[in-house]
């Protein structure tokens, strides 16, 4: 409700001869992506959970990411607008990430600090809006690319198409110290079945680095396709 900016996407070179436009306004469908995108990140952090530092720590990584991305764009552009947009984010996401990272001191594993909702939701909406008010939804969402897969893999339980458990944990071997994955659709889960049984600490960071392999990826994307809209 808050956003007035613009509507419009810039259609990639190679695509412009089957569009026939370089500039395409979407109106109304870009305010509802928006929407579910506020939605979706509220909610993200919240279903990719169940470790000790893992609500925390994937925060810490795309914020970190986010911070990083909005002093590239700062300094790329000279456009005045564009620059207060990412500068405003910057505003936002600075005090996010420096309390994160005193979170994450007390929330590593073994935590003594839980997080539980009122934090991943903050998080999550966070992010959101300055992903939103500075104008960088689309990479936001690249950002979030371990969430968005985690959500595919959960969707089927989440509609109910699959019995969906209350709390979709793996399952722990007391003598060994080990988790083991359960058959529910989470990222958590999966990893444990395709890399076999870990610790929950290095459960933990195998998910942490896959979370900063996917803002690569995103930061990959955005500078080889760059020289698709000029």
């Amino acid at each position: 409700m808050a956003y007035a900016g613009h509507t419009t996407i810039i259609i990639p070179k190679p695509l412009i001869p089957y569009v026939g436009l370089k500039v395409l306004d979407l109106g109304w469908i870009y305010k509802l992506y928006m929407g579910l995108l506020a939605v979706f990140c509220t909610n993200s952090i919240n279903i990719h959970a169940g470790l000790n530092g893992l609500e925390a720590g994937q925060t810490v990584v795309i914020a970190s990411a986010i911070l990083i991305h909005n002093v590239m764009q700062i300094g790329a552009s000279t456009v005045p607008e564009y620059q207060q947009a990412h500068a405003f984010s910057i505003y936002l996401i600075q005090p996010l990430l420096t309390t994160s990272l005193a979170l994450l001191c007390y929330n590593w594993y073994p935590s003594s600090v839980f997080v539980g909702d009122t934090y991943t939701y903050f998080a999550g909406m966070t992010m959101a809006v300055v992903g939103i008010l500075g104008h960088f939804s689309e990479t936001l969402l690249i950002f979030f690319m371990p969430q968005v897969l985690n959500f595919l893999l959960s969707f089927p339980q989440l509609i109910g198409y699959y019995k969906c458990p209350r709390h979709r944990l793996p399952s722990f071997d007391p003598q060994t110290g080990l988790l083991t994955g359960t058959d529910d659709g989470t990222l958590v889960n999966k990893f444990l079945r395709w890399f076999g049984r870990a610790t929950e600490k290095s459960l933990c960071l195998r998910l942490l680095a896959f979370q900063v392999f996917g803002c690569c990826i995103c930061f990959l994307l955005r500078h080889l396709l760059a020289g698709w809209y000029k």
